[in-house]
């Protein structure tokens, strides 16, 4: 089984340096393009079912991503972004003065993050495991996309190269559109790493 793993395309508020996690906000035509270009390479791959985040942007991307085909879509609220409370809608630079601490950690130390009312990395790395490993079991479709957000999908591949969160990150980085694949012989197997945010592994 073979598991494409999609980052959404630019949105208004990351182009503004603005706080997403679960509020919404939606694709710039640079993201709606980044979508586009995406979409032929996508055509290659016999993907037969799609597990698509419930945010705004997730759902416009998979769209884009997937205009020319009727594809099963399910979307889940496990796959949305990490949760961050108190900054959501925030600009970086006035949670860099309000959360001094926190801030710091985010960015440079993400495995001590803890944020009052939200999630911390690992909260967000062990939900979306429970769910890669329901989709992993399920061998109803042997191609399948995730179209999720930057940090889920990069702590989801930290665990299967056994990188600590801690190290969530470094190169390569999970660019808008960034396209990620990993694969698993049988369903008891543990996927393997095939493509990371474009680079091949």
């Amino acid at each position: 089984m073979r598991v494409h793993l999609i980052r959404h395309g630019e949105t208004n508020w990351n182009k503004e340096k603005r706080v997403q996690g679960h509020s919404e906000s939606t694709l710039t035509p640079q993201g709606q393009q980044q979508a586009r270009e995406l979409a032929p390479m996508l055509r290659q791959h016999p993907i037969t079912k799609i597990y698509c985040s419930s945010s705004i942007r997730t759902r416009q991307t998979c769209e884009l991503l997937f205009s020319s085909d009727p594809i099963e879509t399910l979307y889940n609220d496990d796959l949305r972004e990490i949760y961050l409370g108190p900054w959501e809608g925030k600009l970086q630079s006035e949670i860099r003065s309000l959360y001094p601490e926190q801030f710091e950690n985010f960015f440079h130390a993400p495995d001590q993050f803890a944020q009052a009312e939200a999630e911390t990395f690992e909260e967000v790395q062990q939900r979306g495991l429970k769910l890669l490993k329901q989709i992993l079991s399920d061998d109803s479709a042997q191609e399948v996309a995730i179209v999720s957000h930057g940090v889920l999908i990069k702590s989801l591949l930290c665990h299967l190269e056994n990188r600590p969160l801690a190290q969530l990150w470094e190169p390569p980085i999970m660019h808008n559109c960034a396209h990620s694949i990993i694969a698993t012989e049988t369903t008891s197997s543990a996927p393997r790493i095939i493509q990371f945010a474009g680079i091949a592994q």
